[in-house]
C-alpha cells in the first residue's frame, strides 16, 4: 500500500492577535468625545482532533503548512475586533506530535475523538479607551496584538493494536493475519513483501481485539537496517506480542537464534519490561518428526515463554493461541500513552534583548522588540515619552553606552532607525 505514510513534518502557526484601535467619540453637539477605540480580537487556536476514520498521514505530504486565522483589529465606538477562527487539524488515532527542535512529545492523540489545543492564538491589543486617566484624557495610542511564533512539529503514527505480530521476514506473519482476520495483506514468498503495518480485527467468544502485522524487523533494525527504523515505532503501543518463528528452518535459519536477534532489537529500541510474548512455531506442517517440535517447545519454555505449534498454510493450531490471547488481554495494562510536555501554547512576550554593533550602527534585538516599537505612536508626545522612559527603565540606554554608542550613533530597534541623543 504505497499510500501509507506514518512520518511527516508540518509547520504550524496560531493566529496573531488583532491591534487595538485609536479612536475618539464623534457625535453631533459633542465637541470633545472621549477615547472609544476597541480592543483587537484574539487570534485563532490550533486544535488537534483524533479522527477514527483516518489511517495514514498521507494528507500531510500535500499540505504541510497550517495557519489559524488572525484576530481582527478593534474599531471605533468601543467595538472589539473579531476573534480569529480556530483551525482544527485532523490526524489518525495514535498520532504523536514531537517538537522538531528537541524531539519532545507535545501531544499524543491516542483516543478516538480526542481533542487538544496545540497552540493558543495571540492576545488582542488594548484600544486607546483603556489608557484614559484623569490627567491623560485623550490618549493617542493603542497596543498592537501579540504576534505568535511559527512552530515545526514531526508527526509519527504509532499504530494502536492490542496484539502485534513480530518476527523475521518471510516467517508467515501476513499469512497468520489473513488467517485470523478479514484483513487482506499482500502475501508472497520473498522478503519484505509487507512494507506497511497491516491491521485486522480478531473475534473470539464475543470479544474482539486488534491484531497488527509489524513488518521490517531484521538484525540491526534498531539502527535502521531493513525497514525496522521506520516501523519499530508501531510495536510501542501493543499490549502483547506474538513472536512468529519458522520452526521448520525452511530458509536454513535457526528459530532460537532468530528469536534472540529480534528480541535484542526490540530491547535496543526500548522494549518495555514485562510486556508478555507468546511464541508461535509456524510452518510445523513442514516438520515430519514431532520430536523436533517437542524439542523447540522445551527450549523456549526454558527461556520462560509459552509456545504454540501452528501452521498458517493449513490453518492449524490457532484455537489454542486465540484462547490464550483472549484470557490474557484483560489482565494486561492499556496501550502505552506518551508523557506530554507543554508547548509554549500562549504567546508570551519575552523582554530579553541583545545589542549587536556593526561599525557605528547598533542593533537592539530580541523577541519583543518589534512589539515594543509597534506599541509607540511616534507622532504623539505622550507615547514618545513612554518610549524614552521604557528604554531607560529596561537598561537599554545604559547598555548602548557600554557598547560604545555616542551622540549621533545609529540605533536600530525592530523596523525603526533613529539617532542616539545624549
Amino acid at each position: 500500500m504505497a499510500s501509507f505514510v506514518d512520518r511527516v513534518q508540518i509547520t504550524v502557526k496560531a493566529g496573531n492577535g488583532g491591534n487595538g484601535c485609536v479612536s475618539f467619540h464623534r457625535e453631533k453637539f459633542v465637541q470633545n468625545g472621549g477615547p472609544d477605540g476597541g480592543d483587537g480580537g484574539r487570534g485563532g487556536n490550533i486544535v488537534l482532533y483524533a479522527d477514527p476514520n483516518m489511517h495514514t498521514l498521507l494528507d500531510f505530504r500535500f499540505h504541510s503548512k497550517y495557519l489559524a486565522e488572525n484576530g481582527g483589529d478593534g474599531s471605533a465606538n468601543r467595538c472589539h475586533g473579531k476573534r480569529g477562527q480556530d483551525l482544527t487539524i485532523k490526524v489518525p488515532v495514535g498520532t504523536v506530535f514531537l517538537r522538531e527542535s528537541d524531539g519532545a512529545v507535545v501531544a499524543d492523540m491516542s483516543e478516538p475523538g480526542q481533542t487538544k489545543i496545540l497552540l493558543n492564538g495571540g492576545r488582542g491589543g488594548f484600544g486607546n479607551m483603556h489608557f484614559a486617566t484623569p490627567t491623560r484624557q485623550a490618549p493617542n495610542f493603542a497596543k498592537p496584538g501579540i504576534k505568535t511564533e511559527t512552530h515545526v512539529f514531526r508527526l509519527e503514527l504509532k499504530t494502536i493494536a492490542d496484539v502485534g505480530l513480530v518476527g523475521f521476514p518471510n516467517v508467515g506473519k501476513s499469512t497468520i493475519l489473513a488467517t485470523l482476520t478479514a484483513a487482506k495483506p499482500k502475501i508472497a514468498n520473498y522478503h519484505f513483501t509487507t512494507l506497511t503495518p497491516n491491521l485486522g480485527i480478531v473475534k473470539r467468544y464475543g470479544s474482539d481485539f486488534v491484531l497488527a502485522d509489524i513488518p521490517g524487523l531484521v538484525e540491526g533494525a534498531s539502527e535502521g537496517v531493513g525497514l525496522g527504523h521506520d516501523f519499530l515505532r508501531h510495536v510501542e503501543r501493543t499490549r502483547l506480542l506474538l513472536h512468529v518463528v519458522d520452526a521448520s528452518g525452511s530458509e536454513g535459519r535457526d528459530p532460537l537464534e532468530d528469536f534472540r536477534i529480534i528480541n535484542l532489537e526490540l530491547q535496543k529500541y526500548g522494549e518495555p519490561e514485562g510486556r508478555p510474548q507468546l511464541v508461535l512455531l509456524n510452518k510445523c506442517d513442514l516438520i515430519s518428526d514431532p520430536a523436533e517440535i517437542d524439542a523447540l517447545e522445551d527450549a523456549f519454555e526454558k527461556l520462560g515463554y509459552e509456545t504454540f505449534p501452528v501452521s498458517a498454510a493449513t490453518v492449524q493450531g490457532f484455537d489454542a493461541v486465540l484462547d490464550r490471547v483472549v484470557n490474557l488481554l484483560p489482565e494486561l495494562p492499556p496501550p502505552r500513552v506518551f508523557a506530554e510536555e507543554e508547548v509554549e501554547v500562549a504567546a508570551v512576550i519575552d523582554d530579553s534583548y541583545t545589542i549587536r554593533r556593526e561599525n557605528d550602527t547598533f542593533f537592539v534585538e530580541g523577541p519583543a522588540m518589534q512589539h515594543f516599537i509597534d506599541s509607540v505612536n511616534f507622532d504623539d508626545e505622550e507615547s514618545l515619552n513612554w518610549f524614552h522612559r521604557t528604554l531607560r527603565d529596561r537598561g537599554i540606554i545604559d547598555a548602548l553606552r557600554q557598547k560604545g554608542a555616542g551622540e549621533g550613533s545609529t540605533i536600530c530597534i525592530g523596523d525603526m532607525e533613529f539617532d542616539f541623543v545624549e
